[in-house]
């Protein structure tokens, strides 16, 4: 009979095997898809340069579509992933001491995710005009983000937010617009703001939507 304990240290080192392959193969089609672009990425390319067979691919992740929408997941969490992101922002906004902490943690967090994610979400943009699959992911993803949106929300009601009168949606709906990926792009990367400006301008936003006042950041946008 096998004994417990290494049956159990095999399963991990098993388990161990199976995320670090998966992380390799998303960090391959993450190059291909920022340097050739959806359409120009074969997944027998992602294979050759992850070194592991086409099948591999489909066992650990999924179709081309499924590891598109992976990259994105490990980009948006950086050095977290695989865990998620709601799950370690949940943990970030339990220790907020009141509303105005966990605006100034959205506003933060939008830099430090946009900063990742800006070349793949521009790769999702790009193959949803021309791959009906991929317009279907970029349209979840935007669902997705909404629903995540109300958990700060209720963060914030419960430490005296969000402004009287404000229904959950309608703050989800505020921090999902201003933390949109478009406007970050356009405002930073095209127009040429400086991240810090454009955090203060986010923070204000939310402040201002959310909790009925200017809130902080003035700093970033004295001449």
């Amino acid at each position: 009979m096998q004994d417990d304990g290494k049956g159990q240290r095999s399963t991990r080192r098993r388990e161990r095997a199976a995320a670090t392959t998966q992380a390799e193969i998303v960090e391959a089609a993450r190059r291909l898809f920022i340097e050739r672009g959806y359409v120009g990425t074969t997944i027998e390319a992602i294979a050759e340069a992850a070194g592991v067979a086409v099948q591999t691919i489909y066992n650990s992740v999924g179709a081309k579509r499924d590891l598109l929408s992976r990259v994105l997941d490990y980009s948006a969490a950086g050095a977290q992933a695989p865990v998620s992101v709601p799950e370690f922002m949940r943990a970030r906004t339990a220790n907020a001491a009141d509303a105005s902490e966990i605006v100034a943690l959205l506003a933060a967090w939008f830099v430090e995710v946009h900063g990742r994610t800006a070349p793949i979400m521009r790769v999702i943009q790009d193959a949803a005009a021309v791959d009906g699959e991929v317009a279907n992911l970029e349209v979840r993803r935007a669902r997705q983000r909404f629903e995540n949106y109300r958990e700060p929300v209720q963060e914030i009601a419960r430490r005296g937010g969000p402004d009287r009168g404000t229904e959950v949606d309608d703050a989800a709906a505020v921090i999902w617009t201003l933390g949109h990926p478009t406007v970050y792009r356009f405002l930073v990367l095209e127009q040429g703001w400086p991240v810090e400006h454009y955090r203060a301008w986010v923070e204000r936003g939310l402040y201002a939507q959310l909790l009925g006042s200017s809130g902080g950041g003035t700093d970033a946008f004295t001449p």
